[in-house]
């Protein structure tokens, strides 16, 4: 994964994905904390993902969104979709993503929604195979955008300039 770091004046808009309740039995009685999963994006391929855990649901998607900014990462968008066809696997997450034509829309649900959407992709064909556990469908949804390669990054790393692959 290629982390990046990110100017203070980019506008980062937070998607809480998941919230989670946990319980701790204890001598004197339940103790509720809560774990709130969050994912931040500036909507042109910059995206992070955060896990939060407090006793109020609060603090724990301001500690989410705090972890989030703190793991960026940029990913390529291109016209609006992804450059070509991508899975990967998390855990029991297995996602599939497929570029797809302009005025498609985002074909996909849950968690992986909210991290296409803050990635700023706009049309896209996803399945999500396997568990539907919010947070490995975040990390394996990170995980596929991140492999993704564009033509200008193929080139660079060939050496050859896109000038020369377009006129000839």
């Amino acid at each position: 994964m290629n982390k990046v770091k990110i100017n203070s004046d980019v506008e980062l808009k937070d998607r809480l994905v998941a919230i989670n309740r946990v319980t701790k039995v204890t001598k004197g009685g339940r103790t509720f904390t809560f774990a709130a999963i969050v994912v931040v994006g500036d909507g042109n391929g910059v995206i992070g993902w955060g896990l939060g855990k407090a006793g109020e649901v609060t603090a724990a998607i301001q500690k989410g969104t705090e972890a989030a900014k703190k793991n960026l990462v940029k990913v390529p968008v291109l016209k609006g979709t992804v450059p070509h066809e991508n899975e990967a696997r998390f855990g029991g997450a297995h996602v599939f993503l497929k570029p797809a034509a302009a005025g498609t829309g985002l074909v996909a649900g849950g968690a992986m929604r909210a991290v296409l959407e803050s990635a700023g992709v706009k049309d896209v064909l996803a399945k999500s195979k396997g568990s539907s556990n919010p947070h490995n469908l975040v990390k394996a949804t990170i995980l596929a955008l991140s492999e993704m390669r564009d033509a200008y990054t193929i080139a660079g790393q060939r050496g050859i300039s896109m000038n020369k692959v377009f006129n000839g």
